[in-house]
């Protein structure tokens, strides 16, 4: 049974940020704006902006600032300008009048210069969640989403964890991935009663810490 349905990335993020465990591993969250988009990539020079409502790594755009130069990458196509109004006025061609929110960006660990990430599927059987997939999921080479409709290979998250990192790091990784999991689907089932089904997006960045991307309630 598939169950409720949450399309909102800001609402879900929001619910998960209450608690101080879980934001810890949220990477910073704000409303797309200049205003924010602005400061963040100050703070950060790298953040990632994505459709409040959407999924498939559509529409997903990496934003990078580096020295006086700004630049985007969506897809496979890459742009850059001498300043952040050219940046702005480019991206609200590209994002057109979707609703975006803007992410902190992660630099990921990487197999062969591959940016991976996880996926953790939970399923709701009568009144128990039950962890029915851990996998990586490695970008296809020149792009930065690691979707597997994008082009992604699949490969167990025990493989990738062990490429991107090293075989002694698995079993803590994955127990980490899965207390996260439980908690935040504790969290989420009691603000959204009827949720069936929850795909939570992980990353390892390269120090070996794990963030929470987004959680899917109609995960692919």
């Amino acid at each position: 049974m598939a169950g409720r349905q949450l399309a909102n990335k800001w609402v879900k993020t929001a619910v998960l940020l209450s608690n101080a465990k879980i934001a810890a591993h949220i990477p910073q969250t704000k409303r797309y704006n200049a205003a924010n988009l602005h400061s963040m990539l100050s703070a950060y020079g790298m953040v990632v902006i994505k459709p409040v409502v959407g999924g498939g790594g559509y529409g997903v755009i990496k934003v990078t600032k580096e020295g006086e130069t700004y630049s985007y990458t969506a897809m496979s196509k890459h742009r850059s300008f001498r300043s952040f109004d050219r940046l702005f006025r480019s991206l609200s061609g590209v994002k057109k009048k979707r609703r975006y929110i803007i992410q902190r960006g992660i630099h990921l660990a990487k197999i062969d210069g591959r940016p991976i990430d996880y996926r953790v599927k939970v399923v709701k059987v009568r009144e128990y969640w039950e962890i029915r997939a851990m996998v990586g999921r490695l970008a296809r080479r020149g792009l930065f989403v690691t979707n597997l409709c994008k082009g992604g290979a699949m490969l167990s998250a025990s493989q990738g964890i062990r490429r991107s990192f090293s075989g002694g790091k698995v079993a803590a990784k994955k127990c980490e991935m899965r207390k996260l999991t439980v908690l935040s689907t504790t969290i989420l089932e009691r603000k959204f009663p009827g949720i069936g089904q929850l795909g939570f997006d992980y990353g390892i960045d390269t120090s070996g810490k794990i963030w929470i991307f987004e959680v899917n309630t109609r995960p692919q």
